[in-house]
């Protein structure tokens, strides 16, 4: 089978490296990739949001099936292009829909989503921007810190919790009048903060059947002891100690079934990947978001724990025969550390040689923001490498991680050291 990859980040090259384990991959190509997926695979210089580019390589490669890596090509509509399309309606393609893909693409849509179905979220309204004074006088009910989140999509980073409610107005109004997340800041929900730890669910589903892939927890800011700007990620470590059985039983019976379920009962098809963000409080469960594909980097560290065939779980997936596959999940625990380019996620340099990446054997490596060069792999983004281990528990797992990360250096590089110390008092 041929296989296209959408994507460029540690996520794809995760889905990469495990595709192209599988004996049923004949060809496997990745649109961009990067100087990782180029080792396994062939790269193709297309922008994810190019649907004519993509349909052109799809045909001319003979490609049957399609995975989308990244939310933004899934909220623009690809599936939707995919399915309208004569040439391509054979393609198999794992991915929502734009209307589902709205989970991800509107926080009020899936706030509303979940009120409707009784999943628990923290309390909210949502306000556009001649809506300013509501916004402000419903600030006011509420205690700190304040939780503020651009309805859009904002690469991650349209959330800001603050404690001074003279501040929150200011940035609410930096928001919806300045155009600070640009469009995905024309409404902004407010939510009440919850108290409590996070973690990351992961849901594999057909439209009717789904499967429950592990647990994993990241790490946003950018500091070590959680402080800083947030970032997309700086690793993340599976599966999450504190998610108990029952905890997890809960997370099932209130959140994920009412979801699967609600999106059938709305006739909202859905065929791909939900990633739960949750918080946990006390030792209940409460949705933060939704997102509509794998996160990054918590796939670096989830992916390599699920033994199955991916092409055969991928298949299954886009026929709606989930229900006739098992999952074979790894006991271990896998630890992933992602490496940086210095200022990220401000202003960084790109284009540092990488040097020492052939000397790291105990660990898998995963490159998010790297371009090869003239037969040197440069520094390509503000992630750059996410270094993966499996270890008998995440401690084990993250001090291989670090020990593979000594023999890797580049220009102006920078990684947390404190991955995991949280979860200490939890163990």
């Amino acid at each position: 089978m041929n296989i296209l990859i959408l994507g460029s980040g540690g996520r794809e090259h995760a889905f990469a490296w495990k595709i192209k384990q599988s004996p049923r991959c004949d060809q496997l190509f990745v649109a961009p990739g990067n100087a990782g997926t180029m080792e396994i695979a062939t790269n193709l210089p297309i922008d994810v949001l190019d649907f004519q580019a993509i349909k052109k390589a799809v045909v001319n490669h003979e490609i049957q099936l399609v995975l989308v890596g990244p939310e933004v090509p899934l909220v623009e509509g690809i599936c939707n292009f995919f399915h309208n399309d004569k040439q391509l309606t054979d393609v198999m393609i794992v991915g929502p829909e734009a209307h589902a893909a709205q989970l991800e693409g509107s926080k009020e849509f899936a706030k509303d989503f979940m009120f409707r179905h009784q999943i628990p979220t923290a309390a909210y309204q949502s306000f556009s921007s001649d809506q300013i004074g509501d916004a402000c006088r419903f600030l006011e009910t509420l205690q700190p810190p304040y939780v503020l989140k651009a309805d859009g999509l904002a690469a991650g980073k349209g959330v800001l919790i603050l404690e001074d409610i003279a501040e929150a107005k200011a940035e609410l109004k930096n928001i919806l009048t300045d155009g600070k997340f640009g469009n995905a800041g024309n409404k902004v929900v407010i939510e009440e903060f919850l108290k409590g730890i996070e973690l990351s669910c992961f849901v594999l589903t057909d439209g009717k059947n789904y499967k429950i892939l592990p647990t994993a927890k990241d790490y946003k800011r950018i500091g070590e002891g959680d402080t800083g700007l947030n970032t997309g990620g700086m690793g993340a470590i599976s599966p999450v100690p504190f998610a108990t059985p029952d905890f997890l039983k809960k997370v099932e019976n209130r959140i994920i079934i009412p979801t699967v379920e609600g999106l059938k009962k709305e006739e909202i098809p859905f065929v791909g990947f939900i990633f739960i963000g949750l918080m946990k409080v006390g030792d209940d469960p409460f949705v933060i978001e939704y997102n509509v594909r794998m996160g990054d980097p918590e796939t670096e560290a989830v992916i390599p724990r699920v033994k199955n065939d991916w092409v055969t779980l991928l298949e299954a997936t886009s026929l709606g025969k989930l229900n006739e596959i098992n999952l074979d999940i790894d006991t271990r625990a896998a630890s992933t550390v992602v490496m940086v380019s210095g200022g990220y996620p401000e202003a960084y340099k790109k284009g540092e040689i990488i040097l020492g990446l052939e000397n790291v054997h105990q660990s898998m490596v995963f490159h998010a923001g790297t371009k090869e060069v003239d037969g040197e792999v440069l520094t390509d983004g503000g992630r750059v490498l996410a270094i993966t281990s499996f270890g008998q528990n995440y401690n084990d797992a993250l001090e291989k991680s670090y020990k593979s990360m000594e023999n890797i250096f580049y220009k102006n590089m920078y990684y947390r050291r404190d991955l995991g110390l949280d979860l200490q008092e939890r163990m």
